[in-house]
């Protein structure tokens, strides 16, 4: 076991408990690494209409709910932490519901030192009498969902087991010992507990400090009467939507990378096709309202296949990457960069006043793409590994607006023939559709 339970009590054998068996009132012992019992006296045995240990010992207990599992657990560690535990259990003897109120004491049992909780009976309360506050009390101590009772002043008067699996303000008194000092942000507390003293109820979401760490919980917080001194308490019930926050950001990331992968290019991160095309048509029509023009310059790599032909398409990719940068550093924010596939980029330049400046930009391009290439290269037939330089050039066609006016698809279509004018006249250079 990796915690510490030198403390605790340790009863090897039955034998050094006999002095148990003259205590009148119902006492067990349970085995939790087991699951099972370990021990009972003969009050125990005629509780669950047995005859000897044995049985007791060997009774199925397989059907016990996780829930059941893990308060026994939590009970152990609750008798680990207070010496001697009180609460209400029920209990099947015969198939029947049975409430009891039972005291715990964690020992540690038989040479392998199981952990071990002794149970003793001291009061029965009949299931007939009270259903449904027995049925509340279990549905409160079962489930997963914190419930603290607070003064009107914030202290802590109860909670349930979900509770003190988060603050323990009994165990721990520096975890949640306030309602305050639950919140991350103490302000928040202060006005959550303001609307509880002011009787209204509601709910809202909060970074509580647990000892988990923070946690985003809905807290919802109700007015209610103690039910012995009838003093308005406040009941608070904190549901943790960590996980569904994180869910539902991480749906909100990634429906913006379905939305990104669908408007820009995954290799150099411009845009694509067709969230080009949409600019350009709101372009021109901003063009024609406001009596300027738009450039629309489509480029094509001379000189790229050779490059991934000799030094493969990692290197290729590099040469991409390293054109859009470049093409990035000359162009201005209200210019649109696209690659529409393979070697093909588009430049939407909007807007200009003449066609001096779309020359202007074409020149800056071929001279940006003259420049070498230093690429990494590991291709195994080469003599060498390492940085090598490689050189391309650019042919560019150029379509104007209100020049040419159509929409943009076919302005597309006239630059890219432009474009292989250039090609076939010898290409590094630039030409109007």
């Amino acid at each position: 076991m990796s915690e510490d339970f030198s403390q605790l009590p340790v009863f090897l054998n039955h034998q050094e408990i006999a002095i148990l068996e003259h205590v009148p009132d119902i006492i067990w012992i349970f085995d939790l690494d087991r699951h099972g019992f370990w021990w009972g006296n003969s009050k125990a045995l005629a509780f669950w209409g047995l005859t000897d240990v044995e049985q007791l010992i060997a009774k199925d207990l397989s059907a016990d709910t996780e829930s059941a599992r893990k308060r026994t657990e939590q009970t152990f560690y609750k008798a680990v932490a207070e010496g001697m535990t009180e609460d209400p259990w029920t209990t099947y003897p015969n198939g029947k519901p049975k409430m009891l109120l039972m005291r715990h004491k964690a020992v540690l049992l038989g040479p392998e030192q199981h952990r071990g909780i002794v149970a003793y009976i001291s009061e029965n309360v009949s299931l007939s009498e009270q259903p449904e506050q027995l049925l509340f009390a279990e549905a409160v101590r079962y489930t997963p969902v914190a419930v603290t009772n607070f003064s009107m002043a914030g202290e802590p008067l109860f909670e349930n087991p979900s509770s003190a699996k988060l603050y323990g303000f009994k165990e721990k008194p520096e975890h949640g010992s306030t309602f305050v000092s639950r919140f991350l942000n103490p302000d928040e507390g202060l006005k959550r507990l303001a609307q509880g003293q002011a009787h209204q109820d509601g709910s809202e979401e909060h970074l509580m400090m647990t000892r988990k760490g923070p946690r985003r919980h809905t807290v919802d917080i109700r007015t209610s009467r103690h039910p012995i001194t009838g003093d308005y308490v406040l009941l608070v019930s904190e549901y943790d939507v960590t996980a569904l926050r994180e869910a539902l950001t991480a749906a909100e990331d990634a429906q913006k990378a379905l939305e990104r992968l669908a408007h820009y290019d995954t290799l150099t991160g411009l845009a694509v096709t067709h969230l080009c095309k949409a600019r350009l048509s709101q372009a021109t029509l901003s063009a024609q309202r406001d009596q300027h023009q738009v450039a629309l310059l489509f480029i094509d790599l001379d000189g790229f296949k050779a490059v991934n032909d000799q030094y493969g398409h990692s290197c290729g990719d590099q040469v991409l990457v390293e054109v859009a940068q470049r093409l990035q550093s000359i162009t201005r924010d209200t210019d649109t960069l696209a690659r529409i596939g393979g070697d093909e980029f588009l430049v939407l330049q909007t807007p200009i006043h003449s066609k001096r400046e779309a020359e202007a930009l074409a020149t800056q391009i071929l001279e940006v793409l003259a420049a070498p290439f230093p690429i990494q290269t590991d291709i195994v037939k080469l003599a060498s590994t390492g940085t090598t330089d490689v050189h391309i050039g650019a042919s560019i066609g150029i379509a104007l607006y209100p020049e040419i006016r159509c929409d943009s698809d076919e302005m597309i279509k006239k630059a890219d023939h432009a474009m292989y004018r250039v090609k076939r006249s010898g290409k590094n250079g630039y030409c109007y559709a």
